[in-house]
């Protein structure tokens, strides 16, 4: 049977290597397109903002989860 921490793990998982392959891509697209720079640096930087605030939540999650005791 799958549990919560199985899918919790899965998600953080995802969310990394999403954010790691999105911020690779924005670099290398910044490299070629030199008319498109500002976008591709915004688009880094809303990744970046993204990790941060993703990994947040989930350590928010488990520090309430350890508070309570579930």
């Amino acid at each position: 049977m799958v549990k919560l921490d199985d899918i919790s793990m899965a998600v953080i998982a995802l969310i990394r290597a999403g954010a790691v392959f999105r911020f690779l891509y924005c670099m290398i697209r910044l490299e070629s397109a030199e008319e498109e720079q500002m976008q591709y640096r915004k688009r880094a930087k809303n990744t970046v903002l993204f990790y941060v605030l993703a990994e947040s939540v989930w350590q928010i999650r488990e520090i309430v989860f350890f508070y309570y005791g579930s």
